[in-house]
């Protein structure tokens, strides 16, 4: 495809006088060419993040992610580490990706916390996703022993958010 740089020089030079970022010319031989001009001033829609920061870095300073073993009381005999609590735990992921919210409203409790025991389908946590909200709830009975989002943050698809140590390892162990 032989295109003349002369005429391209000069529809360049139009986009540039007129303030064009786009043009698209049509050739009496059917072919189209597009030209496409990138101003360095302003980023790309298309590459735009926009995420409330302040929100984020004070939900993160006031309750950072926290991995603790579950309460004494639970097993004090059993003699495992923190970490085996947590690698043995059931993880609670996130089914969308959204912004992590751990009660349902900015001044209420939150509806889980470490240590906390809960039975399958009690709410969790709510993630919001395109102004809907959804409720997470637990898939087991369990004690939480892992809490890995802050209120406020935003969660991937399939990060885990959570970990439940279940009630069935417990008594299987007694």
């Amino acid at each position: 495809m032989n295109i003349d740089s002369s005429k391209l020089n000069e529809v360049a030079a139009l986009m540039e006088n007129h303030g064009l970022t786009r043009v698209r010319l049509s050739e009496e031989d059917g072919r189209v060419i597009e030209l496409e001009r990138m101003t360095p001033s302003a980023p790309a829609p298309a590459t735009t993040i926009v995420t409330p920061l302040p929100l984020a870095e004070t939900a993160m300073a006031a309750a950072p992610a926290q991995e603790v073993a579950a309460p004494t009381q639970q097993d004090p005999g059993a003699g495992t580490s923190p970490s085996e609590d947590i690698a043995s735990a059931v993880p609670v992921t996130a089914p969308m990706v959204g912004v992590f919210y751990a009660a349902p409203s900015p001044d209420a409790e939150p509806f889980v916390a470490l240590g906390d025991h809960v039975s399958r389908g009690d709410t969790l946590c709510i993630i919001e996703a395109m102004k809907l909200m959804n409720e997470v709830v637990a898939e087991t009975d369990g004690t939480i022993v892992a809490i890995d989002a802050a209120d406020g943050d935003l969660v991937e698809f399939g990060a885990r958010i959570m970990a439940i140590e279940p009630d069935a390892k417990k008594a299987g162990e007694a």
